[in-house]
Protein backbone atom coordinates (compact mmCIF):
# COMPACT_ATOMS: atom_id res chain seq x y z
CA UNK A 1 0.00 0.00 0.00
CA UNK A 2 1.16 3.49 -1.20
CA UNK A 3 1.82 6.08 2.13
CA UNK A 4 3.05 9.85 1.98
CA UNK A 5 3.84 10.44 5.06
CA UNK A 6 4.31 14.30 5.66
CA UNK A 7 5.56 16.03 8.64
CA UNK A 8 7.24 19.18 9.59
CA UNK A 9 3.98 21.27 10.40
CA UNK A 10 2.91 23.55 13.57
CA UNK A 11 2.90 26.87 14.77
CA UNK A 12 5.11 29.49 13.69
CA UNK A 13 5.07 33.64 13.92
CA UNK A 14 4.57 35.57 10.79
CA UNK A 15 7.95 36.08 9.18
CA UNK A 16 9.23 32.80 10.61
CA UNK A 17 10.28 29.56 8.47
CA UNK A 18 9.14 25.91 8.25
CA UNK A 19 10.08 22.87 6.83
CA UNK A 20 7.81 20.03 5.56
CA UNK A 21 8.64 16.67 4.80
CA UNK A 22 6.87 14.08 2.84
CA UNK A 23 8.58 10.37 2.75
CA UNK A 24 7.26 8.16 0.18
CA UNK A 25 7.05 4.37 0.36
CA UNK A 26 5.91 1.69 -2.06
CA UNK A 27 6.51 3.86 -4.90
CA UNK A 28 8.79 4.00 -7.91
CA UNK A 29 9.69 7.38 -6.15
CA UNK A 30 11.67 8.96 -9.11
CA UNK A 31 9.53 8.54 -11.63
CA UNK A 32 6.61 10.63 -9.71
CA UNK A 33 5.62 14.29 -9.96
CA UNK A 34 5.47 15.70 -6.34
CA UNK A 35 3.36 18.25 -5.09
CA UNK A 36 2.44 20.33 -1.86
CA UNK A 37 -1.18 21.66 -1.75
CA UNK A 38 -3.07 23.03 0.89
CA UNK A 39 -6.13 23.58 2.23
CA UNK A 40 -7.60 26.46 4.29
CA UNK A 41 -10.75 26.07 6.53
CA UNK A 42 -13.80 27.18 3.66
CA UNK A 43 -11.59 27.17 0.60
CA UNK A 44 -10.83 24.68 -2.18
CA UNK A 45 -7.47 22.48 -2.13
CA UNK A 46 -5.03 24.62 -4.01
CA UNK A 47 -1.84 23.65 -5.27
CA UNK A 48 1.52 25.21 -3.60
CA UNK A 49 4.30 23.95 -5.68
CA UNK A 50 5.02 21.33 -7.80
CA UNK A 51 8.32 19.28 -8.78
CA UNK A 52 8.30 16.99 -11.66
CA UNK A 53 10.33 13.88 -12.37
CA UNK A 54 13.08 15.79 -13.95
CA UNK A 55 13.12 18.14 -11.51
CA UNK A 56 11.42 21.11 -13.37
CA UNK A 57 9.78 23.66 -10.37
CA UNK A 58 6.50 25.50 -10.31
CA UNK A 59 4.83 27.83 -7.36
CA UNK A 60 1.97 29.56 -7.30
CA UNK A 61 1.90 32.83 -7.51
CA UNK A 62 1.23 33.59 -3.92
CA UNK A 63 4.17 31.74 -2.70
CA UNK A 64 6.82 32.09 -5.53
CA UNK A 65 9.86 33.75 -3.87
CA UNK A 66 9.46 32.55 -0.39
CA UNK A 67 8.89 28.78 -0.70
CA UNK A 68 11.11 26.24 -2.16
CA UNK A 69 10.53 22.58 -3.21
CA UNK A 70 12.81 19.78 -3.83
CA UNK A 71 13.54 16.30 -3.74
CA UNK A 72 15.51 13.68 -2.60
CA UNK A 73 15.25 10.69 -4.90
CA UNK A 74 17.38 8.46 -2.54
CA UNK A 75 15.88 9.05 0.18
CA UNK A 76 12.00 9.08 -1.63
CA UNK A 77 11.05 12.22 0.18
CA UNK A 78 9.97 15.92 -0.77
CA UNK A 79 10.41 19.54 0.82
CA UNK A 80 9.13 22.50 1.12
CA UNK A 81 10.96 24.98 2.71
CA UNK A 82 8.74 27.88 3.40
CA UNK A 83 10.18 31.45 4.43
CA UNK A 84 8.87 34.86 5.63
CA UNK A 85 5.75 32.78 6.38
CA UNK A 86 1.88 35.16 6.33
CA UNK A 87 -0.76 34.15 8.25
CA UNK A 88 -2.48 33.81 5.02
CA UNK A 89 -0.54 30.72 4.34
CA UNK A 90 -2.04 28.89 7.66
CA UNK A 91 -3.83 25.18 6.37
CA UNK A 92 -3.42 22.17 6.41
CA UNK A 93 -0.83 21.08 3.49
CA UNK A 94 -1.07 17.52 1.67
CA UNK A 95 1.99 16.29 -0.27
CA UNK A 96 0.81 14.73 -3.65
CA UNK A 97 2.08 11.82 -6.19
CA UNK A 98 1.21 11.49 -9.97
CA UNK A 99 2.63 9.68 -12.38
CA UNK A 100 0.10 9.19 -15.23
CA UNK A 101 -3.24 7.69 -14.27
CA UNK A 102 -1.46 7.00 -10.32
CA UNK A 103 -2.41 9.70 -7.66
CA UNK A 104 -1.70 9.66 -4.08
CA UNK A 105 -2.22 11.58 -0.84
CA UNK A 106 -1.04 12.19 2.09
CA UNK A 107 -2.97 12.32 5.10
CA UNK A 108 -1.97 16.67 6.03
CA UNK A 109 -0.17 18.56 8.15
CA UNK A 110 -1.44 21.44 9.75
CA UNK A 111 0.67 24.58 9.27
CA UNK A 112 -0.56 27.65 11.51
CA UNK A 113 0.76 31.34 10.99
CA UNK A 114 -0.05 33.24 14.11
CA UNK A 115 1.73 35.93 16.48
Amino acid sequence: QVQLVESGGGLVQPGGSLRLSCAASRITFSIYAMGWYRQAPGNQRELVASISSTSITNYSDSVKGRFTISRDNAKNTVYLQMDSLKPEDTAIYYCNAHHIRFNYWGQGTQVTVSS
